[in-house]
């Protein structure tokens, strides 16, 4: 059986974990900037969350995903199909983001992934992992969202230099 949420919920957890991303990015490049896009369509259809201006001349796009319990099974759950009900493919097919900043929020621990490589890397090994599915409901109307779980040995093993982990302490604040 899927596990249930509710969109009040699925909310908080994103934006606690756009919070974390944008904190992970200004400690890589100090002086940065970070340009919160969710609301924006243009970005939106993109699968980009937020834009970081690395003020060496480069922009990067930046998926952002908030795992409330996966760090605690240790295992990635890669968005395949968003809703199921519409067959509408997840952004982790879709996102055009040079970045996919994955926070697991119980351990608040923030895993940034060169999104082309992962995708390169999992693609040919689709059918080794398992798929769950969660249910979302927004108003009266309820959906479903499918990915794959995969563990987070995997991805560090098949991609070393595209992994970088960064755990906050428990006092900071957010």
């Amino acid at each position: 059986m899927p596990r249930a949420y509710s969109m009040r919920g699925v909310q908080g957890a994103a934006d606690r974990a756009v919070r974390l991303a944008t904190d992970f990015l200004d400690l890589q490049a100090p002086g940065s900037l970070v340009h919160d896009v969710q609301e924006d369509l243009c970005f939106q259809h993109r699968g980009v969350d937020l834009l970081w201006d690395k003020g060496d001349g480069h922009v990067l796009g930046v998926e952002v995903k908030g795992d409330r319990q996966g760090r605690r099974r240790g295992n990635y759950f890669f968005e395949l199909i968003s809703n199921a009900e519409k067959d509408s493919p997840g952004c982790f097919l879709y996102s055009t983001a040079d970045l996919l900043v994955y926070v697991f929020l119980d351990a608040r621990e923030v895993h940034c992934l060169e999104l082309k490589a992962l995708r390169d890397w999992f693609i040919p090994k689709t059918k080794e992992y398992p798929l769950k599915s969660t249910r979302t409901k927004t108003g009266a109307a309820l959906y479903t969202t499918v990915g794959a779980i995969v563990p987070l040995r995997d991805v560090k093993a098949g991609l070393p230099a595209a992994l970088t982990v960064h755990r906050f302490a428990l006092t900071t604040p957010g």
